[in-house]
């Protein structure tokens, strides 16, 4: 498996791939002037579904807002539910 992120601009686009196809994708939003990293929405395709590819998504874009020193709003609903549950993330977790 690997990570893409498609960035344009202040939104992109991170995508988790096989060897063969698309798993799943994470779109989110950047307001650089705030420090703040908004993760919209998070997908994952129905075959790849109860395997944790929507965590890894989730993982993947707290780690990219660490390298950018960014705080981290879940506006999706899946995001914020994941983070709620890992304990390493208070430093950059924003509620509200």
């Amino acid at each position: 498996m690997r990570f893409e992120n498609n960035q344009s601009g202040n939104g992109g686009v991170l995508t988790l791939n096989n060897e063969i196809k698309e798993i799943g994708r994470l779109t989110y939003t950047i307001f650089p002037e705030e420090n703040k990293f908004i993760i919209s929405f998070v997908l994952v395709h129905p075959e790849f579904e109860g395997r944790g590819m929507g965590k890894y998504l989730v993982e993947e874009a707290i780690k990219f807002a660490r390298e950018n020193n960014w705080k981290v709003y879940p506006h999706c609903s899946y995001a914020r539910s994941v983070m709620m549950r890992m304990n390493d993330v208070e430093d950059i977790f924003l509620k509200n």
